[in-house]
């Protein structure tokens, strides 16, 4: 099996991954950027970007094609392939595929972290065109719009609340008949006029043409389903879901600490191993934003760089 041998292995070609590939690359260190699907992760679904600082709009592919292509223009190499194993041997960081090895003096694990899908029809379809998992990332394309919001823990009424900003009104759907948020933040709920509660509700399909145009919503106690439609003249619906997040970690388990399922790391970007580093939303963090993975991704290589400086 060829052996491949680099000073820093990014894992994950998301804002995170690709700015720490510029960083590493940009200081003289030997950089491979490793991504088994599409270069720029969960932001490659993303049409419009219009709150990252510098750029006043653009795509989610537009963006992160110009950031490989930095990152390239400084020497990171972009390589294509699955990696199935991590393991320490000694200082050394080894990375195995199915066909290859790669060994590394730094790592940058840059998975991220997948929100949680409802798997209903539609769903996939709708992603970018309707369908929403980021409030802060997507709410103001939704100005007078209804806003249909999935889920009833924190983050899912921290979010309805934020999304009355841009909403005619903000529906929140939930399966359970009691909000699992923390008191405070439901008090905040039901204080503002522009949020509706419905209890016992679940999304069943989603249907459109190029956008969401309507929902179909289920009462999972009487079994009574209905659709909701975007009123005539009005902009079409929006749909947020937030049923969780799913961080890419299987590979590092019981390889460093992890916490709740995400690699425990802080601003430092240091883990639980010397030499290995966790960037953008695969790490513990209270805000997930393209901004604050690339942030993530320039003090992941720093770090990386002055590690690899102290075992010259």
């Amino acid at each position: 099996m060829e052996n491949i041998k680099y000073d820093v292995i990014i894992l994950g070609a998301g804002p995170a991954g690709l700015t720490a590939g510029l960083y590493a690359s940009r200081a003289g260190l030997k950089t491979a950027i490793i991504e088994k699907g599409q270069t720029g992760g969960q932001i490659s679904l993303t049409l419009d970007v219009d709150n990252y600082p510098g750029v006043v709009k653009t795509s989610g592919p537009e963006l992160t094609d110009k950031m490989l292509e930095q990152a390239k223009s400084f020497g990171a190499e972009k390589i294509s392939d699955e990696i199935k194993e991590i393991s320490l041997d000694g200082d050394k960081k080894i990375l195995k595929s199915s066909t290859k090895t790669y060994e590394a003096k730094a790592l940058i694990y840059a998975t991220g972290a997948n929100p949680r899908k409802l798997n209903v029809p539609g769903e996939k379809e709708y992603v970018g065109k309707g369908v929403a998992y980021c409030a802060t990332c997507d709410g103001a394309f939704y100005q007078g719009s209804d806003i249909y919001v999935v889920g009833g823990g924190d983050a899912a009424i921290e979010e309805a609340i934020f999304l009355t900003k841009f909403g005619k009104r903000v529906v929140v759907l939930n399966r359970s008949g009691e909000l699992k948020a923390a008191n405070s933040i439901q008090q905040k709920a039901f204080a503002n006029d522009k949020i509706e509660i419905r209890h016992h509700e679940e999304v069943v399909e989603i249907i459109g043409d190029k956008f969401v145009k309507s929902i179909k919503i289920k009462n999972n106690q009487t079994g009574e389903e209905r659709i909701v439609t975007a009123n005539e003249g009005d902009p079409d619906i929006g749909l947020f879901i937030f049923a969780g997040y799913l961080p890419n970690t299987a590979l590092l388990d019981g390889v460093v600490e992890l916490e709740r399922g995400y690699v425990k790391a802080g601003e430092d970007t240091k883990t639980s191993i010397p030499g290995i580093f966790a960037a953008g939303d695969v790490r513990v963090k209270t805000v997930r934003q393209v901004v604050t993975a690339a942030a993530d991704g320039a003090v992941a290589a720093i770090a990386a760089e002055k590690y690899i400086e102290s075992m010259e």
